[in-house]
């Protein structure tokens, strides 16, 4: 029987001895994802285009206890790089416990709030194409497929040292795949809708490989895609009156760093939750048609 001592929050949601794979770990909502975890003593490795941008991140927020890692550069749409990570990682560690798939891109974006059908397939067909449609669902969709495939041996190797289930991926999705409100971002809410299906599809088949997947969609956090830069140290600014001008955020602010750490934790360590869409929106989804 469980003592109540072992129920300290340090013991539920210690990562002591995990290690982990972020990608897009260099800023925005990956960086927080592998401070997170590094806080609570997991290694973590970070991969991304940019080999400066994880450097800095690294250097920035490596914490006592855990350990960030740099580990690239790796275009994740690519296959040979996916397989050279995975090479890489397999020179370094016998398993990874947790996949962080956090990389993606906003897309194109062309508001629809012309009233007249001509005017409004105008401003759509000349401010789209099928090459950045594309784009867009081959970054936010099918590398988080191949990301997943290429680490799978690993994830099991996590499941073989950790107990039944307990390696898992979080897939970042996004409120915007939940909603019908297009945001202007008809190509990014589409493929962010594939991204929360795609985790629905890989956590019913690849539990049988003994891995969990499941997907945090985040409402407006501070990253280089909402604030559209950030500082020396990886990290971005978003001005509550900024996401008070949306006009349809409840929490009247944007997440924070800690709200984005306490739901990596709790589905890193929950082998109980699989296939699960955890919204993280300051009740967004209340306000704008989802589900």
């Amino acid at each position: 029987m469980v003592k109540t001592t072992d129920l300290k929050a340090e013991k539920l949601f210690s990562v002591k001895d995990y290690v982990c794979v972020v990608t897009g770990g260099g800023s925005g909502i990956g960086l927080m994802a592998a401070q997170a975890l590094a806080a609570n003593g997991a290694k973590v490795y970070i991969t991304g285009r940019r080999m400066d941008a994880l450097e800095k991140a690294a250097k920035s927020h490596d914490p006592d206890g855990g350990k960030i890692i740099p580990l690239g550069p790796c275009d994740i749409t690519k296959k040979e790089d996916l397989e050279k990570i995975e090479s890489e990682l397999s020179k370094k560690e016998k398993y990874i416990n947790l996949l962080i798939c956090a990389a993606g891109i906003s897309g194109t974006k062309a508001e629809p709030d012309e009233e007249s059908a001509t005017s409004l397939k105008e401003k759509l067909w000349k401010n789209e194409t099928f090459e950045q449609w594309n784009e867009t669902y081959n970054t936010d969709v099918t590398s988080v497929y191949f990301t997943t495939v290429a680490l799978l041996p690993l994830l099991q190797a996590g499941t073989e040292t950790h107990g039944n289930l307990s390696a898992s991926v979080i897939v970042i999705s996004s409120m915007s795949g939940i909603m019908r409100h297009a945001q202007g971002h008809f190509s990014y809410n589409a493929a962010k809708g594939g991204t929360v299906h795609l985790t629905k599809l890989m956590s019913a088949e690849f539990q049988k490989v003994r891995v969990r997947v499941n997907s945090i969609a985040p409402g407006y956090f501070p990253s280089e895609m909402t604030a559209k830069e950030s500082g020396p140290d990886m990290k971005s600014e978003l001005p509550d009156e900024k996401v008070q001008g949306k006009g349809h955020v409840p929490a009247m602010r944007a997440g924070s760093d800690e709200e984005m750490a306490q739901a990596v934790l709790f589905l890193t360590k929950n082998a109980y939750v699989n296939g699960e869409i955890l919204a993280v929106d300051g009740g967004v989804l209340n306000v704008v048609s989802g589900r």
